[in-house]
């Protein structure tokens, strides 16, 4: 999510910034931070989500992340962004979700299908999913924002 931490920091120079990747991506993460010469305000913090705690924030952030595995490891990472966050903190998570009807949002339909054939257990969700996961781990309210094309941020407060 360094791009992401980019974008918003050039818009909001009050606000400083954790960008959590892989090892090898973290060094290439650092690189266009430091390019962007906002090496002061983003921070690059090197992991594994599913190995160590993610950092503390008051916002977490996952871009098409959740999507990509299957129910048991999205329950984790959902966990983990909740233990993560202060009272108050906000989860979003970026996605192609499926309408709760499942008969609109074709892309997200299709994507889940991609992502079964992938990788054989991993899938997209609906916002009701998404709902009833964040539930699950103690997030008390939620916000499903349609952004551009068949994207919405799915959002969970605790």
């Amino acid at each position: 999510m360094a791009l992401l931490s980019r974008i918003i920091a050039a818009k909001h120079p009050h606000l400083s910034f954790s960008s959590f990747d892989l090892p090898p991506v973290a060094a290439h993460a650092q690189k266009h931070i430091d390019a962007a010469g906002m090496t002061n305000r983003i921070t690059v913090i090197s992991g594994d989500f599913f190995a160590d705690a993610l950092p503390k924030a008051d916002v977490i952030t996952m871009g098409n992340i959740l999507h990509d595995w299957n129910l048991e490891n999205k329950k984790i990472l959902i966990q983990k962004a909740y233990d993560a966050l202060p009272q108050g903190g906000a989860f979003i998570a970026i996605e192609n979700l499926i309408d709760d009807a499942r008969r609109e949002n074709l892309f997200g339909l299709l994507m889940s299908l991609n992502m079964l054939i992938e990788f054989g257990d991993a899938f997209d969700y609906t916002g009701e999913n998404f709902r009833e996961w964040c539930t699950e781990a103690g997030f008390s309210r939620f916000e499903i924002i349609p952004l551009a094309g068949p994207t919405s941020a799915a959002i969970a407060y605790k």
